[in-house]
């Protein structure tokens, strides 16, 4: 007999955007060489030695198949004024990648070149976790800007010290 009390997925939503996180977009290519990427607030360091994040995507996100496949990405932590890249890299059916200066790395993974902070990684492992895929890298190259972070609480998105004035 299971007595776990039955958790609504919008309520679970709503709880968890009170934690105020950081935002991200992925970039990887995909198995016919075209870059993909997408926004995301599922990201955390994992390991100092050897150096490793996480993060996870949803199994039902068009870009699945790009990550799951490939063997290397980047993190894009964004900065305040990147609220526009973090929409555009959320969005369906556009050509995230138009005009936004972009660099390929030695190992073909697309790069953004405006970012507070930016991760290429090798994928390490991943892992089954409900409805999403739980993606371990480890870092081959990391560089950062002096730069204030965006940051994403309650459904939208948030500067430090917007963040600080309202608390």
């Amino acid at each position: 007999m299971n007595n776990t009390p039955t958790i609504s997925p919008i309520t679970f939503r709503k709880v968890l955007g009170e934690f105020a996180t950081g935002v991200t977009v992925m970039t990887t290519m995909d198995q016919q060489g075209h870059r993909v990427g997408m926004t995301v607030s599922s990201f955390n360091a994992l390991s100092l030695t050897p150096p490793l994040i996480l993060w996870s995507i949803d199994k039902n996100t068009g870009c699945f198949e790009a990550f799951n496949n490939c063997d290397f990405f980047a993190v894009h932590v964004l900065s305040e004024e990147q609220a526009d890249i973090s929409s555009r890299f959320a969005s369906k059916g556009i050509d995230k990648f138009s005009g936004i200066d972009c660099e390929m790395s030695p190992n073909q993974t697309p790069l953004l070149t405006e970012y507070c902070a930016r991760l290429e990684c090798q994928i390490e492992h991943r892992y089954e976790g409900g409805d999403h895929i739980i993606i371990v890298g480890r870092v081959v190259h990391m560089d950062h800007q002096q730069r204030n972070p965006l940051l994403f609480h309650q459904g939208r998105y948030a500067s430090i010290e917007a963040f600080a004035a309202a608390n």
